[in-house]
């Protein structure tokens, strides 16, 4: 941002958060790369205060048990991509176990023994089940191709309960639309069906004060700062929209967007800003730094940035979720039990030092809590050719 935004916030330049997403992309050839976002989670700098505090307020955690967590954590972000590769095609999915801080590793039971005994070497714990995940990815994707009504809230692959899980808002379980639905989507695999408080939608604004970004009569947050400009929701604003900063200045143009379908957008950077690879901390907990962008597995914990709700930490709960938005169905998204509200759309997901996603939508508020879905950084990376700015 502005110098003088600068002297006002420390690092925060283009990275004040609004609506919640995660996880950042590269090709996938240079995923474990020296250098590459999976080779630095391993060796990341030390958790900073203001997120182990965060850990400690929202988690119930002591320090020593923050830290241990974190530790864990890159230790499984780190571990998934080879477990994945392991298991072969026996492969039922992954996840982060909070309670033993190991990553679990679903397979089929056709894996041999040999395949178990290497996973169970590299320090990952093993569970058998049914169905691999190329089946649950399958059933979910021809759930994808059916009609949604508005009754859906979302449906995602859950490996750790190795079925696609439909998640139905309360009150609209009865409808003749959404039972036809689930009929549907359980002759396309293993379906469970979950029950939610409210539908998605989006964390877009109208104009209000506080550190956002300006488009039209909306106001989002900034997600990550890019190699030229920053990462943020498609929702928030079409190609060629006009951006202005939290002080009303011009800050650039919308680049690239799309929505639905996709959540996701990327603006450019000049006329006096520039971009630094910082999460705003508003205050709550130190601002962070940006390291890379290794994927966390589910049940991770998460945290997020945004220009109404400021920082709030959580879990994440699956990925590659369909969310079924009134403009929509989103897909790929993945969704978290980190709280959000309007304006925070765009805003920034992290992991530890990792960029996960940015904010895209939700049921909830944080008075009462909900969850939030992020659209993954690393895929909005990939599709537009951008280099994620880090420290």
């Amino acid at each position: 941002m502005r110098r003088t935004r600068l002297t006002h916030t420390g690092v925060a330049a283009l990275l004040m958060i609004g609506s919640w997403t995660a996880a950042g992309t590269l090709p996938a050839s240079a995923q474990d790369a020296p250098g590459s976002p999976a080779a630095r989670a391993a060796d990341s700098a030390p958790a900073s205060d203001g997120l182990l505090q965060a850990m400690q307020r929202d988690f119930g955690l002591t320090r020593a048990e923050a830290e241990e967590r974190l530790a864990a954590e890159r230790e499984a972000t780190a571990l998934a991509p080879e477990a994945r590769r392991t298991a072969g095609p026996a492969y039922g999915g992954a996840w982060f176990d909070a309670k033993s801080e190991k990553l679990t590793v679903a397979v089929t039971p056709d894996a041999d023994a040999s395949t178990v005994r290497s996973l169970r070497a590299s320090g990952a714990a093993v569970r058998t089940v049914e169905h691999s995940a190329r089946q649950l990815d399958a059933a979910k994707s021809r759930i994808d191709r059916l009609d949604a009504p508005s009754g859906v809230s979302s449906w995602a692959v859950d490996p750790a309960a190795n079925t696609v899980v439909v998640n139905v808002v309360a009150d609209k379980r009865a409808d003749n639309d959404v039972r036809s639905f689930v009929d549907e989507a359980r002759e396309a695999g293993p379906v469970t069906v979950r029950t939610v408080g409210a539908a998605a939608e989006t964390f877009a604004a109208g104009t209000v004060g506080g550190d956002p970004y300006y488009t039209g009569n909306v106001r989002c947050s900034i997600g990550f700062s890019v190699h030229g400009g920053f990462v943020t929701a498609g929702h928030c604003g079409g190609v060629g929209g006009q951006v202005r900063g939290w002080d009303g200045s011009y800050i650039g143009n919308f680049q690239g967007s799309s929505f639905p379908g996709n959540d996701y957008a990327w603006v450019n950077v000049g006329s006096g800003w520039w971009t630094v690879p910082v999460v705003l901390g508003w205050g709550t907990v130190s601002d962070q730094l940006v390291r890379g962008s290794a994927e966390a597995p589910v049940g991770a914990s998460i945290c997020r940035s945004g220009s109404t709700t400021h920082w709030h930490c959580g879990n994440v709960l699956a990925k590659n979720e369909t969310v079924n938005y009134s403009q929509g169905a989103v897909y790929q998204m993945t969704k978290t039990s980190v709280c959000a509200e309007p304006g925070d759309s765009g805003g920034s997901f992290i992991s530890g030092d990792q960029a996960q996603g940015v904010t895209s939508g939700g049921w909830g508020n944080c008075s009462g809590g909900g969850e939030t879905w992020f659209q993954p950084v690393n895929e909005i990376l990939n599709r537009y050719g951008l280099t994620l700015h880090t420290a």
